[in-house]
């Protein structure tokens, strides 16, 4: 068992005895681990052919000398070559010490909903906690039959799109820094947070890093972009990463962009697209808006894990006093 770094050969052997995605990759996790402004690392516990891993973001506590982790943006998980409850039990237990030892007092945890986990044994081990639904789409079945799948007013949608002229167009790396300007443009209308102000420097260094594993779709309206999807492929699941389209009347890009991106994963032999759910998991209009193009549904939980339980009571006291530290279902860890 260790906290093992992007660069220990222990993370390279793992990965190709592991289903797992995008986000257990080394690569991304040290360019998300940037713009957390923590250090990239992993917990790593092998048994003879058994594995488990869960990649980790580490930080600093500011004005202390602890610091605690949480799991790269997205959906990373712990991923494991095999399903023995007493052997996940074994490497929870050991990852808890783990992280007790190198200063560590908590770890959130995104899960994974389409990777399979022993959330049994993970919910002995801190607190699971379900926040609502994922959507999937199906893209082993037929074209005609995602097309029935998705709901009318989406297919109306996309039709007149088409009809309007809007084309889609992959993998024009050339057009990534217009799509950049029209993704800053939307979440500066809906008052995201710094974190999602992903920028050119870092999609283009992600590209760098995975190479033909990350694809953008552009939607042009003549030569003017006006919405693009950037999305992964890993393992037969393509996995919508960040994407934006510009708000106008009478424009539907947006539907057109999520169903081109569906047929070209389809023809490239993926078998599911993850969209993801409503923000912070909600069933709100982003849950409703992606829900109208799949029947699929996933439950989506976050693991949160105390390793130093003194620490962690009494930075919660110092810093929120109002919070309970034994509530862990709640905003976690509290003393942020």
């Amino acid at each position: 068992m260790s906290l093992i770094t992007p660069e220990a050969p222990e993370w390279a052997s793992a990965l190709p005895r592991l289903r797992h995605d995008m986000y257990h990759e080394p690569a991304y996790v040290v360019l998300d681990a940037g713009l957390y402004g923590g250090s990239p690392a992993a917990f790593h516990h092998a048994e003879g052919d058994q594995v488990f891993l869960m990649p980790l973001i580490v930080r600093d506590i500011p004005e202390s000398d602890l610091r605690d982790a949480l799991s790269p943006y997205g959906y990373p998980a712990p991923v494991s070559s095999t399903d023995d409850p007493a052997f996940w039990d074994r490497a929870c237990a050991n990852m808890i010490e783990t992280l007790r030892e190198a200063g560590i007092v908590t770890a959130f945890v995104r899960m994974h909903p389409l990777l399979d986990a022993e959330l049994g044994v993970l919910s002995q081990h801190g607190c699971l906690v379900t926040h609502g639904e994922t959507v999937s789409m199906d893209l082993a079945v037929s074209l005609d039959e995602m097309w029935s799948q998705t709901r009318s007013d989406h297919r109306n949608h996309i039709n007149r799109a088409r009809r309007a002229g809007t084309k889609v167009v992959f993998d024009d790396w050339d057009r990534l820094a217009e799509w950049v300007a029209v993704y800053h443009d939307n979440m500066r209308r809906v008052g995201a947070s710094d974190y999602y102000f992903f920028t050119y420097e870092h999609l283009a260094a992600l590209h760098d890093a995975v190479g033909d594993r990350m694809h953008l779709a552009v939607a042009l309206e003549g030569d003017e972009v006006v919405g693009g999807n950037t999305f992964f492929e890993h393992d037969g699941i393509a996995t919508g990463y960040v994407s934006s389209t510009r708000r106008a009347r009478g424009r539907y890009a947006d539907e057109m962009l999520y169903d081109e991106v569906r047929r070209f994963c389809k023809a490239r032999g993926d078998t599911v697209f993850h969209l993801g759910g409503g923000k912070g998991g909600a069933n709100d209009s982003l849950f409703s808006y992606k829900s109208g193009f799949s029947p699929s549904r996933h439950p989506f939980h976050t693991w949160r894990v105390v390793a130093d339980a003194p620490a962690y009571e009494k930075l919660v006291n110092d810093r929120k006093p109002q919070a309970d530290p034994e509530d862990l279902a709640a905003t976690f860890p509290s003393y942020r």
